[in-house]
């Protein structure tokens, strides 16, 4: 009997790992550290081991698992295979593949935003629903897509790259991607902060915000919140790039539901509010929305969207 499967959630940092029932019941749930050294040639080893070493503990055999799902931080391919992933080290590698030959039961690969949509369609926010999009505002801005239940990865592992939508093609800065005027530059964590400190340097508007050269997204949502003039303008401007973003992929996906989840999020009814603006400023094509909810899963939407993976 298949009872267990294994979900596994790769960072930069750390490797988040998940022991569930098939029902979906996540029974434990531990990290270990990602060792990026020497081209993250020692990542997948340190995640065998530590599943085997669970296993040995709970006293599970492989006859009992059905699998185990990893997400990776990077563009991954429906086979699983990673060209390249800048913050593990990799190149041209297939985790699954090498899973397979240490664990001896089936795995499957994903890019990790893509994997989290997965989660939050089976347990948390998108619960309920087949066609899923899933953006996560953190330090950046990931995006996924899961239609009739399934990831959408695309042919080069590129599908719901939604943070690298080209918003604004006057910006002058520059993105991590290397591009100008991506989502991320103002949804993100630090796009809010970017943002609202290029507002004070360019306005002579008064802010709480002036009082403190350290503040973070969360106290930009703080003050918008307290109507502080200037954070509110910062907040619109998330908000109008957010909900053209959302417009789009609703116009071309036409899903069921999008689900707003990383650290951001956390802003709670101020972000969907403008978000929601926005969104039905550019989808005047309809009346009947698809709603905007905020996630449910929190920091585990990786390991439950890898356990769901070999489910499938």
């Amino acid at each position: 009997m298949k009872d267990y499967c294994f979900g596994i959630d790769v960072g930069g940092t750390s490797v988040k790992l998940g022991m569930f029932r098939t029902s979906g019941e996540l029974l434990k749930k531990w990290e270990i550290r990602t060792r990026t050294e020497e081209k993250g040639k020692y990542i997948l080893d340190d995640i065998a081991d530590s599943i085997l070493e669970v296993m040995s503990q709970e006293g599970i055999t492989t006859e009992q698992v059905a699998g185990a799902g990893i997400g990776v931080p990077g563009p991954t391919r429906a086979d699983g295979f990673v060209e390249v992933c800048v913050n593990l080290g990799w190149d041209a590698i297939n985790p699954a593949v090498e899973l397979v030959k240490r664990l001896g039961v089936p795995v499957k690969a994903g890019n990790d935003a893509n994997v989290a949509a997965l989660g939050e369609m089976w347990k948390g926010g998108g619960e309920g629903f087949k066609d899923v999009v899933l953006l996560t505002l953190g330090t950046g801005v990931g995006g996924g897509v899961v239609l009739d239940g399934k990831m959408v990865a695309g042919n080069r592992g590129l599908g719901g790259e939604l943070g690298h939508v080209t918003v604004n093609v006057d910006e002058k800065d520059r993105c991590n991607c290397g591009n100008h005027g991506c989502l991320e530059q103002y949804a993100s964590a630090t796009g809010v902060v970017r943002v609202a400190k290029k507002l004070l340097s360019e306005t002579e508007m008064d802010s709480v915000l002036r009082r403190n050269d350290s503040f973070t997204a969360k106290d930009v949502f703080d003050a918008a919140k307290e109507k502080d003039a200037l954070a509110v303008n910062a907040v619109e401007v998330l908000g109008r790039y957010l909900g053209q973003v959302i417009a789009t992929a609703a116009l071309t996906i036409d899903p069921d539901v999008f689900v707003i989840g990383g650290g951001v999020s956390r802003a709670g009814s101020i972000l969907i509010d403008v978000t929601e603006k926005y969104y039905h400023r550019f989808t005047s094509i309809t009346e009947q929305k698809v709603p905007i909810v905020l996630a449910q899963l929190g920091n585990d939407a990786g390991i439950y969207g890898a356990a769901r993976m070999v489910l499938e």
